[in-house]
């Protein structure tokens, strides 16, 4: 099982749109067995599941100063066409405060992954808006990150706030996953100071996508609904552009999976 992370510590860039739509599309369109991990105390991608309670969350598992009760394998939910989903809670709050008393309190989550690995060919990680332990656990345990990010100024300096960030962490945990890319979010084309924005990213030679995921009230409408847009709307715009993000993914997949 391969995992990426879904991460940025800016809030409000579409992390959670991005894992569940990307993890749609492998599922069903790629025939991939895809896991998606909600590692995010608010829980926003467990609703946009169709998921409004569940009796047990990745809390149970991970525990918080203590380890927790339960399997990971215990407490996924099987939500059809090959994709499944590790879902969260608030209790995810009480489990970040306690692993600061914990020994190898950053490698939880790996830990608990591993134990899945033969399970699921690829793992996507909605990790939370912020650079806690859930997050630096969500890191620690991926092959490669994508980081979504809106084209406005302060959300570019918190993308280079976030890049720097992640190269202390590599340097201090000595690991290296692999950036897949910059994803730009609710993109507008008619916008001068967007098109300024992904210019500035080529110029600073980061590793952007090809392709810009664009503003859409269907996407949102999608996630209220609890479905992806790939079976909420399948001829929408956005749903061939997360497919053409996919494609990148798969590909990386390919390539580091024989």
């Amino acid at each position: 099982m391969k995992t990426i992370a879904i991460a940025n510590h800016k809030g409000g860039v579409g992390k959670t749109a991005t894992c569940h739509n990307l993890s749609a599309i492998l599922a069903k369109e790629h025939h991939l067995k895809v896991l998606m991990v909600d590692i995010d105390p608010q829980a926003s991608l467990t609703q946009a599941c169709g998921i409004s309670e569940t009796q047990h969350s990745l809390a149970n598992v991970l525990g918080s100063a203590i380890p927790g009760t339960m399997m990971l394998s215990e407490i996924i939910i099987e939500l059809g066409d090959g994709l499944f989903l590790a879902p969260s809670d608030i209790d995810l709050t009480l489990t970040e405060l306690g692993l600061t008393n914990r020994m190898g309190r950053e490698n939880v989550l790996k830990k608990a992954l591993s134990t899945v690995k033969n399970d699921y060919d690829l793992c996507l990680l909605d990790c939370p808006p912020s650079l806690g332990l859930l997050s630096v656990n969500g890191i620690l345990a991926s092959d490669a990150i994508i980081t979504p990010t809106q084209p406005q100024t302060v959300d570019l300096r918190g993308l280079s706030l976030f890049l720097n960030t992640l190269e202390r962490i590599e340097s201090d945990m000595n690991i290296n996953p692999e950036l897949l890319g910059v994803l730009m979010t609710f993109y507008d084309d008619r916008l001068l100071h967007h098109k300024l924005a992904v210019e500035a990213l080529k110029k600073a030679n980061l590793k952007i996508f090809p392709v810009q995921i664009g503003r859409s009230i269907r996407v949102a409408e999608a996630a209220a609904a609890g479905e992806p847009m790939i079976t909420w709307e399948p001829n929408n715009p956005q749903v061939d552009k997360y497919r053409q993000v996919t494609k990148v993914i798969y590909e990386w997949y390919q390539e580091n999976n024989q």
